[in-house]
């Protein structure tokens, strides 16, 4: 395959819509249409034909196509998966349902735990039992798998997760049982704990690979199809899929380990954020973005995202922490709530606007789509104030009906509240924006960073919108809507690596390492990671990541620590102390003196180089031309500019408050901001008036 083929296509399904962005040397094109949630592919191939004809592009001579989808989230969220068996080590069939043992809102006298993914009468065990280092204590017998997989055939299952007690040391029963079972239900969709998610601490272990069992056979049918239609439209080209770690992987691993894709499209705008924050030398950056169903925050520091290994998916009850699905995968670190542009607004018993979680989606969508939609959303609130304008929305392929949208507003919000339509309408989007900035505030506390200091790259299709009212009650003074903003994951995803992660859980006390064991445990996920890129990249370069997990002796959680090649060429006992101790006092500003050190976990990650953010179609207008609406400030209907982004010249100020129109998204200046556009073709906001925090 060529790294550079030169004409990709990135594909990003959202709830509400899909973006697709072609690229070709001279110009990228990009579209947004609604998704059509019974097939997602029905959208892609109208979204495909649309962007090949405005091109003049053979869809033969797309080269590569890069993918991210909400599918396999949504699945877990709506509990439409497969119907999926759990084998487990005998004893430990409740551990699924028994999780942690804590309460998430300890307070709550009514708290209640979402059902898990597996029921008990799905979930069967073996006589079975490893030791913490793997060592066989009880051995599994011929006739226990026997009469498990006589279980399990007997359940009707699509699909097994098979998570056995410390299988991540030592996978042999887990190998033997999937022998076992694929010799008598080949159709069956296997999952092993040992290959999903091959970590200590036995809850995420098997919550992981329950999941990943579950959205199996969805995401492999959905996959399949996808690259069927592609080829039936002469598009023989390799199909990538963004994972939530902000790395593209083959479809073969898509397909074995879909748990990867959960946060897929996200990551594509946090890897978005990365190239615009290096390319323009911003430090310290909060990356929105804000779609149709859901609005994430990422923060980027010195042009790197926060990586985690732990994500929870599905927050059940009122999205509090603890109420998902507890996943262990590569994952961008991010924060993301039910709030976008369908978000439903509803008023509560005690007279309040809440604006999500639940949303419209794309089927109805909301009420000004004239699909059948009855209750309010955030995008008929921003229709009603004037801040869209209802023949440009989605490049005018949507139109909007506004009387319908103020009609629905009056009756569920404006009525029950006796206000007018308008103020009901600006305390829908207040609703919201407060929700974003707290959740925005709770993820840069949890972390111990500054918020005012950051510039904000907002992107999406309804985060230009509420960029400049959330930037204020944050205490940023600097907004940025990069060039496609409307379809920003999608042009992530032309940005992002190909890249693979690795992890082994291997438990070794510091002063007592052994180098010759590590390197080779080193040497074999090394191998295992090329294993899955080499065929995507050829003899392209490589770069290679690797990361200890260590703590002190006594600690429950641990840090990431970089192994560069030069500490694994060195002295491994001298070097690995002092690289703790720097990670440890940048996490938490001191060290432990005399305290015992431990690791428990490794990762290594191959990866090739980002692709670089081309510069095309920069504007050369030296004049604005302005046409006069009005809008709703908050305070009282007055005039606004309405600008077309396109025919903005480059680096003149002009004042607010205005609307910058495009084809995918509208901006929002307030009056007391002012923007110009970068030698970029960035929209660069300014705010000179007080801010709300």
């Amino acid at each position: 395959m060529r790294l550079a083929p030169s004409v990709r296509l990135a594909i990003d399904i959202g709830g509400t819509f899909t973006d697709l962005v072609l690229a070709t040397p001279e110009r990228w094109y990009t579209t947004k249409v609604l998704t059509t949630p019974g097939d997602p592919a029905l959208a892609v191939m109208d979204g495909i034909q649309t962007l090949a004809r405005e091109a003049g592009v053979a869809l033969a001579d797309i080269g590569l196509v890069l993918h991210g989808t909400t599918l396999a989230t949504n699945a877990l969220i709506e509990r439409r998966g497969a119907r999926t068996a759990l084998i487990t080590t005998e004893g430990h069939g409740d551990a699924l349902e028994i999780g942690l043992e804590n309460r998430f809102d300890q307070y709550d006298i009514f708290m209640q735990r979402p059902p898990v993914l597996v029921p008990r009468e799905l979930r069967f065990t073996v006589p079975e039992r490893m030791s913490a280092a793997g060592q066989v204590l009880r051995p599994l017998t011929e006739a226990a798998i026997r009469h498990v997989i006589d279980q399990v055939i007997a359940a009707n299952v699509d699909s097994v997760a098979i998570g056995l007690l410390h299988a991540y040391i030592n996978p042999a029963h887990e190998d033997r049982i999937e022998a076992a079972l694929l010799n008598r239900a080949s159709g069956l969709a296997i999952s092993l704990s040992s290959r999903v998610c091959p970590e200590i601490r036995e809850y995420e272990r098997l919550s992981t690979t329950c999941a990943n069992a579950y959205v199996k056979p969805l995401m492999a049918g959905y996959l399949d199809r996808l690259a069927n239609r592609l080829t039936a439209l002469g598009m023989t080209c390799p199909l990538l899929l963004m994972t939530s770690g902000g790395g593209l992987t083959s479809l073969a691993a898509a397909r074995e380990y879909p748990i990867r894709l959960v946060e897929s499209g996200p990551a594509g705008g946090a890897m978005l954020a990365v190239a615009l924050a290096k390319r323009s030398g911003w430090p310290d950056v909060l990356a929105f973005d804000m779609g149709g169903t859901t609005a994430k925050l990422t923060l980027i520091d010195e042009g790197k995202p926060q990586w985690s290994r732990a994500f929870e998916v599905a927050r059940a009850y009122r999205h509090r922490k603890g109420s998902g699905i507890p996943v262990r995968i590569p994952v961008i670190d991010m924060v993301e709530i039910g709030a976008g542009g369908g978000s439903l607004a509803t008023v509560d018993r005690l007279q309040r606007i809440h604006a999500g979680p639940e949303s419209a989606g794309a089927d109805p969508g909301p009420v000004a789509f004239g699909r059948g939609g009855t209750g309010p959303t955030v995008t008929d609130a921003d229709l009603v104030l004037g801040k869209l304008r209802p023949e440009r929305f989605a490049g005018g392929t949507v139109p909007l009906d506004q009387a319908a949208a103020r009609s629905a507003i009056q009756e569920h919000v404006a009525a029950p509240l006796h206000v007018d339509t308008l103020a009901a309408a600006w305390g829908i989007c207040e609703a919201v924006d407060d929700d974003m900035a707290a959740a925005a505030r709770s993820h840069a506390s949890e972390t111990g960073r500054a918020l005012s200091t950051r510039t904000m790259l907002a992107f999406g299709g309804a985060a230009p919108l509420h960029a400049s009212r959330l930037a204020r009650k944050l205490g940023i003074r600097r907004i940025v809507i990069p060039r496609h903003a409307g379809v920003g994951s999608a042009i992530g995803f032309l940005l992002a690596p190909v890249a693979f992660e690795v992890v082994r859980s291997r438990h070794a006390f510091v002063d007592r390492l052994d180098p010759q064991e590590l390197i080779a445990m080193l040497d074999t996920m090394r191998a295992e990671a090329r294993a899955v890129i080499q065929p995507l990249v050829g003899n392209g370069a490589v770069s290679e990541y690797c990361l200890a997990y260590m703590r002190y002796v006594g600690q429950g959680f641990e840090i990431p620590v970089e192994v560069t090649p030069q500490l694994l060429a060195a002295d491994l006992a001298a070097g690995l102390p002092r690289a703790f101790a720097t990670a440890y006092r940048r996490f938490y500003g001191r060290n432990i003196p005399g305290q015992r050190m431990e690791i428990l976990s490794w990762t290594l990650t191959l990866s090739t180089t980002a692709p670089p953010l081309p510069d095309l179609d920069v504007p050369t207008l030296t004049t604005a031309t302005a046409r006069h609406g009005e809008w709703f400030d908050g305070q009282s209907t007055g005039p606004v500019s309405t600008y077309e982004r396109e025919q903005l010249p480059l680096l003149v100020e002009l004042p607010g408050p205005a609307l910058v129109v495009e084809d995918q998204t509208t901006t929002v200046v307030a009056a007391d901001e002012h923007f110009h556009l970068d030698a970029f073709g960035q929209l660069i906001i300014q705010t000179t008036g007080a801010v709300l925090t």
